[in-house]
């Protein structure tokens, strides 16, 4: 518990044996709940995820945005914090980000990796895709976000009832800034953090989840002014 608030870490891992360890050993001790989502892995993962006292939820339909949907459903905290297992997102800035969702009194912080200060831990393409993704959610939605694909959020549990989460890939990223952005009651803040080269192997596909994940804005936009009009 943190100045009396509960705290869930969610985390979807597949095949992360080697970075969830180091993840893990780096959370804080007020951490309430960890949920380690294992979303198909055949390697060790689940088995050092409980070993280190994570709880490890099944999620066998494959997908980012399934395996988040399955950790919120379990979830018990006030503030609910996800990041990935590959260790790339810092666990020791948690209370950090905690810290600076009381004090700015906002209900959803994005943890941008913006400016990238490792020189490993993205390439240009990256960086050039994660820019184009950025500026046309920003465009779509009228409000500027420096890093729509940041897998690092930290936001109070009670939003989410009032979300409608369609995506089970990649796009869950930006979907759920998309919902806490156009939200009237969900106050929504921007801060950086220090992103790091990850652990073992990389699962992302740049050109077909990019592609993917820009025709889902296009998507979600279409449909957000429908429910709307």
């Amino acid at each position: 518990m943190y100045k009396g608030e509960r705290i869930t870490v969610i985390i979807p891992c597949l095949n992360e044996e080697q970075g969830i360890e180091q993840v893990l050993r780096r959370t804080p001790s007020f951490v309430d709940q960890i949920i380690v989502v294992d979303n198909g892995s055949t390697d060790r993962t689940a088995e050092v995820a409980e070993s280190l006292g994570a709880s490890v939820v099944r999620e066998d339909v494959r997908g980012y945005g399934r395996a988040y949907k399955t950790g919120f459903s379990r979830a018990t905290g006030d503030i609910i914090i996800t990041l990935d297992g590959d260790h790339s997102y810092p666990p020791d800035a948690i209370s950090y980000l905690v810290e600076a969702l009381l004090h700015l009194n906002v209900d959803f912080l994005n943890a941008s990796r913006f400016p990238v200060r490792d020189r490993r831990a993205m390439s240009f393409k990256h960086k050039f895709g994660n820019f184009v993704l950025s500026f046309v959610m920003s465009l779509l939605f009228f409000r500027w976000i420096r890093d729509s694909q940041s897998g690092m959020w930290v936001f109070r549990r009670k939003i989410l009832a009032g979300m409608i989460l369609e995506s089970d890939g990649m796009a869950f990223s930006e979907e759920i800034k998309i919902e806490a952005l156009l939200a009237p009651e969900v106050r929504f803040e921007e801060i950086a953090i220090q992103y790091s080269s990850r652990l073992g192997e990389i699962k992302l596909n740049p050109w077909r989840d990019g592609i993917q994940n820009l025709l889902f804005l296009l998507r979600k936009r279409f449909a957000r002014g429908s429910r709307h009009a």
